[in-house]
C-alpha cells in the first residue's frame, strides 16, 4: 500500500513537472500585480531571468523573448544555445540569434522554468536610445498563453489571473470581441474610415508597437492614403532594420461600438514587409497608441478580449510637428556649481547678535544624457532652419537639453502647430542657435486655397 501511495505521488509530481516545464504558473495567488513604466505608448515591466532583473517591453506582436543589449555588468548564465534566425518587419527580412533554453524567468509572483530565450549580439538592436531608459529585451506570447492579462493602462499596472479563476467582465461598460490567436499572435477585426468609406480590418495586436494603426496598402481594398493628406516618413525600427512609409489619418477608427476620430495611420513601405510571413487575412497592427486608451483583459485560453475606455479615450492624436527624431546618445559629466554656507559669526558688539552667513561656490560632477538628431523630416521648418541629421542638442526653449528626459523633449516636438521652438546645439565642435515654428507635417500635401 505504501508503495503505491509514493509511486501514485511520484506520478503526480511528475505530472506538475511536465505542466510547469516551459510555462508560467503562479504558486500560491489567483493573480499577481506588476506595475510598468509607460513610455512612448510602451509597457515597460521588470522580468528576472536566471536571477538577473532586466527591463522589458511586452509586446503582444512577437512569438519568442527576446534579448538584446547585453553588457558585462549582465550576468545571466546563458546555456545551451544554438544559431537561430529571427524575422521581423525592416528592410533586411532576418537577424541573427543564440537560442538559449532551461531559463528560470519570474515576473512578480510569477515563475516560469526551462524557458526557452533568443538572445541577439547585433548592437544596431536597441530600443534605449529611441526610449531614454535601458531595455533588455521583448516578451509576448510566453505570458499571454498561461494567464488572462490585465492591462490598465490608467494606473500603470498589468496583473496576471489564473485563467480558472478569473471571472469574465459583464457590466455594461466593458466590450468584448473574440480575438483569433493563430501562430502565437492575436488579431482582432475593427473597421476604418477612410475618404467617408468604411472598410473591415483584421489587426495584428501589438502593444510593442507606439504607433496607432498601421496598414498594409491594398488599392483593391481601399487601404491606401488619403490623397491630399500624407507625407512620408521614418517609421520606426524593426527587429530586421529600418522601416519607411507614410503616415495619414483615417475619419475614423471602430473597435466595437467605440469610435475614434481623426486616428493616426502608418503605411509600411512594401520593401519593409515579408509578405510570406504576414497571416494572409491581416491587414495591419493595432498598436499602443490607441490601445491605451483603453483598459484591457486578454484571454488567450478562450479567444476573448475585453475592453472599457479610460481617461486617455478623448486624447487627441498628434504628429511630429518639429520633424525632429532624438535619441539617447551615451552620458556626459557635467560640472554643476552649487553654493554651500561655509561659517557663521556673532557680532558680539551689540546687545543684539547678529547672525552673519558667508557661502563660497563649489562644483559637483553629475552625469547627464547626450541627445542627439538621428532623423530630420526635409519638409520641416526645422530642416529650413539649418538643423541636421547628427547635431547634438545642448539647450531648448531656453534650457538646457540634459535637464530633460527623452519623452519630455518629444512632448516638446510633438507640440501644437505655429509654437515656436529655439535649439542650441553642437556640430563639430562649434556652439549653433536656430528657431523655427512647429509646422503642419501634411503642409506638402495640402491643396491650395
Amino acid at each position: 500500500m505504501l508503495n503505491k501511495y509514493v509511486i501514485l505521488c511520484l506520478l503526480c509530481f511528475n505530472s506538475w513537472l511536465l505542466i510547469a516545464q516551459g510555462s508560467f504558473f503562479l504558486k500560491n495567488d489567483a493573480s499577481s500585480k506588476i506595475h510598468f513604466e509607460l513610455i512612448n505608448n510602451l509597457i515597460v515591466i521588470p522580468i528576472k531571468i536566471n536571477g538577473t532583473e532586466l527591463s522589458f517591453i511586452l509586446d503582444t506582436g512577437v512569438s519568442r523573448p527576446i534579448l538584446f543589449n547585453l553588457t558585462e555588468r549582465d550576468s545571466l548564465n546563458i546555456k545551451n544555445t544554438k544559431t537561430f534566425f529571427l524575422h521581423g518587419l525592416g528592410a533586411d527580412g532576418k537577424i541573427e540569434a543564440l537560442k538559449s533554453s532551461g531559463n528560470k524567468f519570474g515576473i512578480s509572483e510569477a515563475v516560469g522554468l526551462n524557458q526557452d530565450l533568443y538572445v541577439i549580439f547585433d548592437s544596431e538592436i536597441n530600443f534605449t536610445p529611441r526610449l531614454g531608459v535601458v531595455i533588455h529585451g521583448i516578451i509576448g506570447y510566453d505570458i499571454f498563453k498561461d494567464f488572462v492579462v490585465e492591462i490598465n493602462y490608467n494606473s500603470k499596472y498589468i496583473r496576471l489571473h489564473k485563467p480558472d479563476k478569473f471571472r469574465p467582465k459583464t457590466s455594461k461598460k466593458w466590450r468584448s470581441l473574440p480575438i483569433d490567436v493563430n501562430n502565437k499572435r492575436a488579431y482582432v477585426n475593427a473597421k476604418v474610415t477612410i475618404a467617408k468609406d468604411e472598410k473591415p480590418v483584421k489587426l495584428l495586436i501589438d502593444t510593442g508597437s507606439s504607433d496607432s494603426i498601421w496598414l498594409f496598402e491594398d488599392v483593391d481594398n481601399g487601404l491606401v492614403p488619403h490623397k491630399d493628406l500624407f507625407f512620408v516618413d521614418f517609421l520606426g525600427k524593426g527587429l530586421s532594420g529600418s522601416i519607411y512609409g507614410k503616415r495619414s489619418k483615417v475619419d475614423y477608427f471602430k473597435l466595437s461600438d467605440f469610435n475614434l476620430e481623426n486616428a493616426n495611420v502608418a503605411y509600411p513601405d512594401s520593401t519593409s514587409i515579408n509578405a510570406q510571413k504576414i497571416h494572409k487575412d491581416r491587414n495591419g497592427s493595432l498598436g499602443g497608441d490607441i490601445l491605451k486608451r483603453f483598459n484591457i483583459f486578454f484571454d488567450y485560453t478562450n479567444g476573448i478580449l475585453y475592453f472599457k475606455k479610460n481617461s486617455y479615450f478623448k486624447d487627441p492624436f498628434n504628429y511630429n510637428n518639429s520633424g525632429i527624431v532624438v535619441e539617447y546618445n551615451g552620458t556626459m559629466f557635467i560640472e554643476e556649481q552649487v553654493s554651500i554656507p561655509t561659517s557663521i559669526s556673532e557680532n558680539s558688539k551689540t546687545q543684539q547678535s547678529a547672525v552673519q552667513i558667508n557661502t563660497s561656490m563649489n562644483y559637483r560632477i553629475l552625469l547627464k544624457p547626450i541627445y542627439k538628431i538621428v532623423e530630420l523630416r526635409e519638409s520641416s521648418n526645422a530642416y529650413a532652419s539649418g538643423l541636421r541629421i547628427g547635431d547634438v542638442l545642448i539647450g531648448i526653449n531656453g534650457k538646457r537639453a540634459y535637464d530633460f528626459k527623452l519623452n519630455e523633449l518629444n512632448e516638446i516636438f510633438y507640440g501644437k502647430t505655429g509654437k515656436t521652438v529655439y535649439l542650441k546645439v553642437e556640430r563639430n565642435g562649434q556652439i549653433l542657435k536656430f528657431k523655427f515654428k512647429l509646422d503642419n507635417a501634411f503642409k506638402k500635401n495640402e491643396l491650395p486655397n
